[in-house]
């Protein structure tokens, strides 16, 4: 199976513009995040989706291949099919990968691009275990219930499942969570498929595009990683991940 990986990268951040662009001590942010994604065994290329001329420059300059894209795009994943429709090549599966992720674990990527390759499997993402009542209660974390089998049931910004015999500060004793990490792995048809479908229901009361997914029949995999990496949303976090360094 070929696969491609691609890393959408946005210049117009709400809430860190030019985030890719981002110094961290003497490289930029999509750098890094470009070279760990080289580190994957799984991967046969890696190309970053950008709407802007001075992230594709950046990229060009330290030899990484970059594809233009709209800058109406509502989410990574559009911005994603719009780049490896532009890609020369065959590709079967896509990975999407974070763009603020600079220090990314390439076995994780390995792990999704494993996940994909089962037959059965329409798309597949990471989960990580929730050990704090902050996190599980925080709705800007994804939370997940999954199968016996890792497929996905359901995704929420809500705790799930409900611990009807539990108090609220025992949850993540008393039963196993797991959040979401928003890194995917498609099938390549799959990718097509489901840009073209109108947000759903689901999708619209959560703010989660993968329900749109779920509700529409679509196989997501699930697969458990221990390692959650750290994500840079705004410049204060940058400075917070600098200070780790």
């Amino acid at each position: 199976m070929r696969i491609i990986a691609i890393i959408p990268a946005r210049y117009a951040s709400s809430r860190f513009p030019g985030k890719p662009l981002a110094d961290i001590q003497g490289m930029t942010m999509i750098q890094r995040v470009y070279e760990q994604v080289q580190k994957s065994k799984k991967i046969d290329q890696v190309i970053v989706a950008t709407d802007d001329a001075r992230i594709f420059d950046k990229v060009a300059s330290f030899g990484g291949k970059a594809v233009m894209t709209a800058d109406t795009h509502p989410s990574g994943t559009d911005r994603c099919f719009e780049a490896l429709d532009k890609t020369a090549g065959h590709f079967d599966a896509v990975l999407n990968i974070q763009g603020d992720e600079p220090f990314i674990d390439p076995l994780q990527i390995d792990q999704l691009a494993e996940l994909i390759q089962s037959p059965e499997v329409d798309v597949a993402t990471l989960i990580t275990p929730i050990i704090d009542t902050a996190t599980l209660f925080d709705p800007n974390v994804v939370k997940v219930v999954s199968s016996i089998t890792g497929r996905a049931l359901y995704f929420s910004r809500q705790a799930i499942p409900y611990l009807r015999n539990s108090k609220a500060d025992e949850w993540p004793e008393a039963h196993r969570f797991y959040r979401h990490l928003g890194i995917y792995a498609f099938k390549s048809d799959i990718l097509k498929a489901v840009t073209a479908i109108a947000p759903s229901k689901l999708e619209m009361a959560e703010s989660l595009e993968q329900l749109r997914w779920l509700e529409n029949g679509y196989y997501i995999q699930t697969g458990v990683t221990q390692h959650e990496g750290i994500s840079v949303d705004t410049p204060e976090d940058l400075k917070k991940l600098i200070n780790k360094i």
